[in-house]
């Protein structure tokens, strides 16, 4: 992907984020793009094509995964971390592009979740291992079984009746997600810990991304 495509595909993975997919024309990207609908059909046939660059981009900064700022936090100080950056996403999300790129874009919706699934697959499963090897989680788990229902648990927000956009938005949700994840992995150890981390927490604070 060349430098000017490139830039084409941030400002319009933007407007997507921002307003959705099917509101959006490809006169609409044109005009934001300050460029002519011929200058634009030199790096996408067609609005499909498109959609299919914003989301292998998305694709390419999924599999760039989460590095955390510092290689010293433990299994549960990394799972704590994810909830506040999820916590984070889940508000900046618009569930018309969700909904958007089901519905019309259903093969590039479908690559996008296998993509995402894989990636959130090899993390948890890595979390357990690791939380495991310290002494944390207890040693009878299995893995494959508890990452699974970690994805399906997350995967469910979006497409469910039971909660509210406001609740599952709101700095309470990913906390109960997450305290409730750990606990049901750590031994005494582990949940004597994240007692501990738990008196401090707070799910909007951000600082630890100032100093990667």
């Amino acid at each position: 992907m060349n430098e000017e495509l490139t830039k084409i595909i941030l400002r319009v993975n933007e407007l997507y984020t921002k307003y959705g997919i099917k509101s959006i024309t490809m006169d609409d990207v044109a005009r934001h793009l300050g460029i002519s609908k011929k200058t634009l059909y030199k790096y996408v046939s067609d609005k499909d094509d498109l959609v299919g660059k914003v989301i292998d981009y998305q694709i390419e900064q999924l599999n760039k995964g989460m590095k955390c700022p510092k290689t010293s936090y433990n299994a549960i100080e990394e799972l704590l971390i994810v909830s506040k950056i999820l916590n984070q996403k889940m508000k900046e999300i618009n569930l018309a592009t969700i909904y958007d790129l089901r519905k019309y874009y259903p093969q590039h919706y479908e690559r996008f979740t296998k993509a995402r699934r894989k990636k959130m697959l090899e993390n948890v499963i890595a979390n357990i291992h690791k939380g495991q090897i310290e002494g944390l989680y207890r040693t009878d788990l299995n893995p494959d079984i508890i990452a699974r229902l970690q994805i399906l648990r997350i995967e469910s927000i979006v497409e469910n009746d039971v909660f509210s956009i406001e609740e599952f938005t709101s700095d309470k949700f990913f906390y109960e997600i997450f305290i409730y994840h750990i606990r049901g992995m750590a031994n005494q150890k582990g949940i004597d810990f994240l007692e501990n981390e738990l008196k401090n927490f707070d799910i909007n604070d951000l600082n630890f991304l100032q100093t990667k």
